[in-house]
């Protein structure tokens, strides 16, 4: 018989495969993530496979789909008036299945973990906001927040339901129908003419209104980057949920911990690149492991 260790992580987790017999190695492993996360110290990295659950697609992982449209680049969005406005149009869409997302049991769980003392930091590569949703504070957002609209000629910054009623306003007759978005809110639509769709501006000063979020061809702000390093280069354990880190984005920070001799605890369904460089790697799913990590992990 299969002896599995002792430890307060798997009293009580008992995950099933497909074939309906208890995966011992996924309660092994969470087992020791338990015992990782109850020495403190931790610090997550958190992908969008985390929000999967919360029905935003991810974009690599099982329940990710090919996308379709191409993402939008800073450089395109403020110098094409005619892909900006399409663009706006596909947000706007995206943004009435984004802004209604609630948190999951994962984003919970992680919030109950922070309150407990159990998590040093919170860095994401999302934009969706259902952290702090879930209650997370001083969470790092490296690429942005879609809850958010900012100003680029003033900086002024407005939530995007404001914008979103805005937009209604201006656009009585659009019909535009999406039939899949992507997790950074851009919307595919089904055949529509996007041409007459109305873009307004900033209220304050007439200037250029974008979603608070980094595009493509744009550089991350070097001060949220910084606090990333700084909350990774001091943790005992980097816990990385819901990321393929297939893009260097997220991966450098990866990086950085394995080669200060920092453990590296990835929870993924699927292929991760941070494979070679984990201490600790659980394919499974994030709705199952982190709940019963907050609830069994010490007051």
């Amino acid at each position: 018989m299969h002896e599995l260790p002792r430890s307060w992580a798997c009293d009580g987790f008992r995950p099933a495969r497909d074939d309906g017999f208890v995966d011992l190695q996924v309660v092994e492993q969470v087992a020791t993530l338990g015992e990782w996360i109850g020495e403190g110290g931790v610090v997550v990295l958190s992908g969008a496979g985390l929000s999967t659950d919360s029905g935003i697609p991810d974009y690599r992982g099982p329940s990710g789909s090919a996308r379709r449209s191409t993402p939008m680049t800073y450089q395109t969005f403020t110098r094409d008036p005619i892909a900006r406005r399409r663009y706006w149009a596909r947000s706007h869409l995206g943004w009435h299945t984004i802004g209604q997302a609630r948190p999951n049991e994962g984003h919970l769980a992680v919030a109950r973990l922070q309150r407990r003392g159990a998590l040093d930091g919170i860095v994401t590569q999302n934009v969706d906001g259902l952290h702090q949703a879930a209650g997370a504070r001083d969470v790092v957002e490296l690429h942005g927040n879609l809850t958010r609209i900012t100003c680029l000629a003033c900086g002024a910054s407005t939530p995007r339901d404001h914008m979103a009623a805005r937009l209604d306003a201006a656009n009585p007759a659009f019909a535009g129908v999406a039939v899949a978005f992507n997790a950074d809110g851009d919307a595919e639509l089904a055949g529509t003419s996007l041409d007459g769709f109305t873009v307004v501006d900033c209220l304050d000063c007439g200037g250029m209104l974008k979603p608070d979020v980094v595009y493509f061809g744009e550089t991350v702000p070097a001060d949220r980057v910084a606090r990333a390093f700084e909350l990774v280069e001091s943790c005992r354990t980097l816990l990385v949920l819901g990321s393929s880190l297939t893009v260097m984005s997220g991966r450098r920070f990866v990086l950085r911990a394995a080669k200060r001799g920092i453990r590296v605890a990835i929870v993924n369904r699927g292929v991760t690149r941070g494979e070679p460089y984990a201490s600790l790697l659980i394919d499974a799913p994030l709705g199952i492991v982190l709940p019963h990590l907050a609830d069994l992990s010490p007051v």
